[in-house]
């Protein structure tokens, strides 16, 4: 039995959820493309929504990588190099989005959510995938709490964005 074995079923249930919650997530950006907006925020929407499907994405990656029918660690520590390395280059990308916007002065909290928390995960995939040939028990507990904080993070945004853009709309009505 591999150390990878005994996260089977952690790994199933992460890739199940970010399967779903993709899912989820064009399901409601479909129903917000339908609210009527005055000016349609392409600016924000690179910066806020299209990250969650990035990180659910990544999720769904790095379950992959940790279910797979490894007999050795070197290719699935390398593959969590390349995948937190990508995600940390993806994670500059967005913060320098968010601060080029224009419509949206983001607070803390967007930051936060946004921006720190998942280049925090990102880089402890890269370290665990680094450190992984050496220490891989507890590198794999390091990817396993990356991978559930890239999860919660998306799911905080996602739900963060809708709210935006429901009472958004909300009050747009009702100062009409």
């Amino acid at each position: 039995m591999t150390p990878f074995s005994e996260w089977q079923n952690f790994y199933v249930i992460m890739g199940s959820s970010a399967g779903a919650l993709i899912g989820l997530q064009f399901v409601v950006m479909a129903l917000i493309a339908n609210v009527p907006s005055a000016r349609p925020n392409q600016e924000a929407g690179s910066a806020f929504a299209t990250p969650n499907i990035v990180h659910f994405a990544a999720v769904l990656l790095l379950s992959g990588v940790g279910a797979a029918p490894w007999h050795e660690a070197v290719v699935a520590t390398f593959l969590l190099v390349i995948i937190g390395a990508a995600g940390i280059l993806y994670g500059v990308i967005v913060t320098r989005r968010m601060s080029k916007q224009t419509r949206y002065k983001p607070e803390f909290e967007d930051w936060l959510c946004h921006s720190m928390l998942p280049l925090t995960g990102y880089a402890v995939v890269t370290l665990c995938g680094c450190v992984g040939l050496w220490f891989l028990r507890p590198a794999l507990f390091g990817i396993a709490a990356a991978t559930l904080l890239l999860l919660f993070t998306g799911i905080h945004n996602a739900w963060d964005t809708a709210t935006y853009h429901v009472f958004q709309q909300r009050q747009k009505d009702q100062n009409d």
